[in-house]
């Protein structure tokens, strides 16, 4: 990410075609489905893509919020007492989390790839992958599901 330069041509306009698939109203839907579900020692990010990415880039937040899917002591996710700070740890449990998702339901179509959180290369995956696992929950109407059900589709 560091030695990462500005795109040209081809490469711009497909990284342009990217963010213009992320949607801001659906990112404060996101962030009040998080905060009601993990509740609110998740803190809230700045709001827009990078406030969003920042919040979600170390994996914890999406730990915690696969975790509180799954009823006590069945929790898929290790979550650490600290926050990682090694680029390795993060990309680890973020890793973690998607492997978690899956496992919940949420089918590989949906599902983002580390590199489009951690280096905010498609936000709008993210965003997808999280509205996929929203809606599972409401399904499931097992009870774990924290939040309005008009959220999600069913």
């Amino acid at each position: 990410m560091a030695n990462k330069g500005p795109a040209y041509g081809m490469s711009r306009d497909v990284q342009s075609k990217i963010e213009k698939k992320y949607d801001d109203e659906l990112e404060d839907r996101l962030v009040e489905w998080i905060v009601a579900q993990c509740g609110a020692a998740v803190g809230r990010p700045e709001r827009g893509r990078l406030g969003f990415q920042v919040w979600l880039k170390n994996g914890i937040v999406l730990s915690r919020l696969v975790n509180s899917l799954y009823p006590d002591g069945a929790k898929p996710v290790k979550v650490p007492d600290a926050p990682p700070t090694m680029v390795f740890k993060q990309m680890e449990q973020i890793a973690q989390f998607l492997k978690a998702a899956e496992d919940y339901g949420v089918i590989k179509t949906d599902m983002f790839q580390t590199v489009d959180l951690f280096e905010a290369k498609d936000m709008a995956a993210v965003q997808r992958t999280l509205m996929a696992l929203g809606s599972l929950a409401v399904t499931k109407n097992d009870g774990n599901y924290h939040g309005d059900p008009n959220w999600f589709m069913k």
